[in-house]
């Protein structure tokens, strides 16, 4: 196992890895001995992460679609191919499902969705031609819930856990293993900001979790790592759920 879960010689390249989900998994990452490259559209930040984690990065605008082709090649010209990707870039906007604009949903399902399938059918096409690689998509525990002012953010969270099963039976037998990961609650800064206004909530998801506690950003890495290594060489297709038991608890 030690020697499968080892990303010893592989590259990755985490989207939205300069904050958040993104930054925790590019840690676990490098942790497990990848080669990771993280992009963002913002520079300064990306810049600072880099020098943080010790990482490459590379600037990427995911609602830029038209530009990701461009992207991807230079991408891979400047770090050499790419073994593995992990879709964590997203947006989203909360408040009342009948006050959306419909240009409000259209942004969020370009960079949620969009860009993001853009990026992989670029980044996927060297992998199939080499016979290996690894796709993780991070959607959202809010898919299996009701969850209340998220509207076009869990339809762009749905839309990627159902386009990764089709996904995954379309590359998997040419070597590319297709997967998500569904995070619950987890307690990033941005997160943290969102509770300390409404305590009531933080007190309300936490009674929720059957383990009682919100989820550490480092879980969501570990999790993509495992996905991402050869120690899941047999899955594919799978939506992993990091959300201790919210989605199925009362």
């Amino acid at each position: 196992m030690k020697k499968q879960i080892s990303l010893e010689g592989k590259r990755i390249l985490v989207t939205g890895g300069a904050t958040g989900l993104g930054y925790a998994i590019a840690a676990e990452l490098r942790d497990c001995g990848a080669e990771v490259i993280i992009a963002s559209r913002r520079v300064e930040l990306l810049k600072k992460a880099s020098a943080e984690l010790g990482v490459s990065w590379f600037q990427l605008d995911i609602s830029d679609e038209a530009g990701i082709s461009r992207a991807a090649a230079e991408l891979e010209e400047k770090f050499g191919p790419i073994y593995g990707l992990v879709n964590n870039s997203g947006i989203q906007n909360n408040k009342d499902a009948l006050a959306y604009t419909p240009e409000e949903i259209r942004a969020i399902f370009d960079t949620n969705v969009f860009g993001a399938c853009t990026l992989t059918r670029e980044l996927a096409k060297g992998m199939v031609e080499r016979g290996t690689g690894s796709i993780v998509f991070i959607t959202s525990a809010t898919v299996y819930l009701g969850m209340s002012r998220t509207l076009p953010y869990t339809g762009t969270k749905a839309a990627l856990s159902a386009m990764c099963r089709s996904l995954a039976s379309e590359l998997s037998p040419r070597g590319v293993r297709v997967n998500s990961i569904a995070p619950g609650w987890i307690e990033t800064d941005l997160l943290k900001e969102s509770l300390a206004r409404v305590p009531e909530r933080r007190a309300l998801v936490e009674r929720r979790s059957m383990l009682g506690r919100l989820g550490r950003p480092e879980e969501i890495g570990m999790a993509a790592a495992f996905l991402l290594s050869d120690a899941a060489a047999y899955i594919t297709a799978a939506e992993l759920k990091v959300d201790g038991g919210t989605t199925v608890s009362l």
